[in-house]
């Protein structure tokens, strides 16, 4: 079993940059894929970024294609979220997931789930 914390959500304006981390308890982190979703006020939960078990593979949202960057430190069990050029629209809640082997962009692929970070961009 895989429990999961978010941190680094909050306040800012638009253009800034964020760090998101996800503190993953468990010997076995470096067996699972790793994922980044978001979950807007009124809107479904939608899929941010994900990595693979051995950081050789990430995949992206069309939306923050080029802004975010998802890594990983298997050392310490954490999966990190650099959001560079925030847009309002990037206002959600974040969540860390994990599912064993590989990471897709399907949250029903996922097993594990953190709580929750809440970032909010203004204009």
């Amino acid at each position: 079993q895989v429990q999961l914390v978010e941190s680094g959500g909050g306040l800012v304006q638009a253009g800034d940059s964020l760090r998101l981390s996800c503190a993953a308890s468990g010997r076995t982190f470096s067996r699972y894929g790793m994922g980044w979703f978001r979950q807007a006020p009124g809107k479904e939960r939608e899929f941010v970024a994900a990595i693979s078990y051995s950081s050789g593979s990430t995949s992206y949202a069309e939306s923050v294609l080029g802004r975010f960057t998802i890594s990983r430190d298997n050392a310490k069990n954490t999966v990190l979220l650099q959001m560079n050029s925030l847009k309002p629209e990037d206002t959600a809640i974040y969540y860390c997931a994990a599912q064993l082997g590989l990471a897709g962009s399907s949250s029903a692929e996922y097993r594990y789930w953190g709580q929750g970070t809440h970032v909010t961009v203004s204009s």
